[in-house]
């Protein structure tokens, strides 16, 4: 019987590991692997306290960092995937590809994973100019032309990050309404350096060794047209890891809906941290964050509430 499981090995998972290793709850983290979002990620920049980090070292540090911290507190388990959370009475049993396991308290830190652009040469050119984290890789394309491809708050955010490194910053949206909030659409119409393309519908990535341009189709009249750009950044949405999370209650898009304070979920004994969560923004840094927050109010409901 463990006093906590911990689904996943990212940021968030790490962190709240490290935590429960401290705090010496008696702790299981499953993951398939500590690989994350981040590890393709050529050049992080904006993992507070170190000023530039490949994303696969940085999965590297955190597997280190947790497994330093360890001990006999908390046992990792890799190579299983997470099936089902199931309730019996007061305990949790958690269900993976080969086993099973009895828990008193659950945090999800599964994370999510892009939702990828499909057109031709996207795939190819995957990190080699066309990228799924402005706030990540937005530097990297200082004083160039760039693209950014969707229509919601996040894409907007994107592009009005990128308005501080880049020359020419174009959104384009695959229909003439954006899921963004109008004052934000607003506000990023008016900068000088953005150009907003509707109805736009991606066609094809083009290049050599980097992205050079890309192509597209206008919805409406069918005629296509490229732009020349070195930089892509795609921002159409995220798939949280949470099929396997249907006790709890989650938003239409999958995301477990939590209490912004605690991290805590529709069920009592179960919280949810970073990117597979209903957040409002999702990097490294708040993953990490909202585990440790977690944590704290695990910890109080497990010895003090």
């Amino acid at each position: 019987m463990y006093e906590l499981i911990i689904i996943g090995a990212g940021p968030a998972g790490v962190a709240a590991g490290v935590y429960a290793a401290r705090k010496k709850l008696k702790t299981l983290l499953l993951t398939y692997s500590f690989e994350n979002q981040s590890t393709v990620s050529l050049d992080i920049q904006n993992w507070i306290g170190t000023p530039s980090i490949s994303g696969s070292d940085l999965s590297k540090n955190l597997e280190n960092h947790l497994r330093a911290y360890a001990e006999d507190s908390v046992t990792i388990k890799t190579g299983e995937k997470v099936k089902s959370v199931e309730k019996s009475g007061d305990i949790f049993i958690v269900k993976t590809d080969k086993e099973s396991f009895e828990t008193k308290t659950v945090l999800i830190a599964a994370g999510s994973v892009r939702r990828k652009l499909e057109a031709k040469g996207a795939d190819a050119f995957e990190h080699k100019g066309l990228t799924y984290c402005a706030s990540c890789d937005g530097p990297v394309f200082s004083g160039q032309d760039v693209a950014v491809i969707g229509g919601g708050n996040a894409a907007f955010e994107s592009a009005a990050q990128l308005t501080a490194y880049c020359n020419k910053i174009y959104i384009l949206n695959r229909s003439d309404i954006f899921r963004a909030d109008e004052i934000t659409v607003e506000k990023l119409s008016a900068h000088p350096n953005v150009v907003i393309i509707k109805n736009a519908i991606i066609i094809e990535v083009k290049g050599d060794k980097f992205v050079s341009g890309l192509v597209y189709k206008d919805a409406v009249s069918g005629i296509e047209a490229e732009i020349p750009v070195t930089g892509i950044f795609v921002e159409i949405g995220l798939l949280p890891n949470t099929d396997f999370g249907g006790l709890v209650e989650k938003n239409k898009v999958g995301q477990v809906i939590v209490d912004p304070k605690t991290q805590a979920t529709s069920v009592s004994g179960i919280w949810a941290a970073g990117d597979c969560t209903d957040g409002l923004y999702h990097q490294n840094n708040i993953a990490a964050g909202d585990a440790v927050k977690a944590l704290e109010d695990i910890y109080l409901h497990i010895h003090a509430k």
